[in-house]
């Protein structure tokens, strides 16, 4: 059941993420007046372990409280605090839990409970009007910090690259948080680095400050060197049946323990990925933003080898062997620094 407030709850600042569920008991909405209107919207928490967001949101608004114990906020802020029973254990989601990022309107899943609690969120904001959408995320593996839109789009370019100048488009998933607050304004998602990390905490606040500053989203052309924009045109899954390691052979894959490091690199074709037995089968899914089987487009095995079929740049590749199997192992992109509208376009 959502929870929706007009005021921070007593000592909510004070509070960490694992103490969340205690003090509020539910995905929360609070709405805190600023000097402008319509409200900047700032999910966090979609995942639980993810603590990036919270971290940030917390810090920044205690910067802005005033001994009167007024917020002295430059625009209106809608803060929504995602899945705090999970947030309570430290992990992504619990057992039974869908993904908090997967379940929101245009979500391909099963309803449940969730995608009604989602979709209430977005009706809420329609109602009240909403400047942009900002949705906080720790990365599991070794990645730069980056934005991610569902529209090539001037203003969504303007707003990403506000938080940095690598932006990644991408349409599958569905079901994220910002693919659907983009029918209503701007939205981007922002990957702040590893949960921990002090510098993404400071990233992540000093965005949001920047956001909640703005009077106005520009919608003029985004000059191609001030962007390095990529694609992601395939999620890569181990399936449920496939035994993999990064430490052993036993099994049906075998990946390299340093396969984070190929985050965001070039890879040319031909390089090694993974070792599978010989004989058999490409062990990895592959699809394509239509859900299209692309294994074979991407990867070939040859006397047990796993090699890329043709050159890509991986993300998200992570050795968090929870999260694999969770969400994926990684997505590949492919650059799209062609793709940069022109205004109108």
């Amino acid at each position: 059941m959502l929870q929706e407030l007009d005021r921070l709850p007593d000592a909510l600042l004070e509070t960490g993420s694992r103490d969340l569920g205690a003090v509020l008991g539910a995905p929360t909405l609070i709405h805190l007046e600023g000097a402008r209107e319509p409200p900047l919207f700032v999910s966090v928490l979609m995942h639980g372990n993810e603590t990036v967001g919270w971290d940030a949101v917390r810090s920044l608004l205690r910067e802005r409280l005033r001994r009167d114990g007024e917020l002295g906020l430059p625009r209106s802020l809608s803060l929504f605090i995602g899945n705090v029973t999970a947030a309570a254990s430290g992990v992504r989601r619990l057992p039974g839990q869908p993904d908090y990022n997967r379940v929101w309107p245009g979500s391909p899943l099963a309803p449940t409970l969730e995608h009604a609690l989602m979709s209430r969120v977005v009706a809420i904001m329609a109602d009240r009007g909403v400047f942009a959408s900002l949705d906080l995320h720790n990365n599991t593996g070794l990645n730069p910090h980056y934005a991610c839109v569902n529209l090539i789009d001037n203003r969504f370019l303007h707003l990403a690259t506000l938080f940095s100048r690598t932006v990644v488009y991408f349409i599958r998933p569905a079901g994220v948080q910002s693919m659907a607050m983009a029918s209503l304004c701007p939205a981007v998602t922002v990957e702040c680095g590893k949960v921990g990390d002090l510098h993404g905490v400071d990233h992540a606040r000093r965005f949001i400050d920047a956001a909640l500053h703005l009077t106005e989203i520009p919608d003029h052309n985004l000059p191609p060197q001030d962007i390095d924009l990529f694609h992601t045109v395939a999620q890569v899954k181990v399936p449920e049946d496939v035994a993999f390691s990064f430490s052993t052979d036993a099994g049906d894959l075998m990946l390299d323990p340093e396969l984070e490091r190929m985050n965001f690199c070039e890879l040319p074709r031909g390089t090694l990925f993974a070792t599978c037995p010989e004989g058999g089968a490409i062990q990895l899914d592959v699809r394509d933003e239509l859900g299209e089987d692309v294994s074979e487009r991407f990867f070939s095995l040859d006397q047990g080898e796993l090699r890329l079929r043709q050159a890509v740049m991986p993300s998200m590749l992570t050795r968090d062997e929870t999260v694999i199997r969770q969400d994926c192992l990684c997505y590949l992109m492919e650059r799209y620094g062609d793709h940069v509208p022109r205004r109108g376009a």
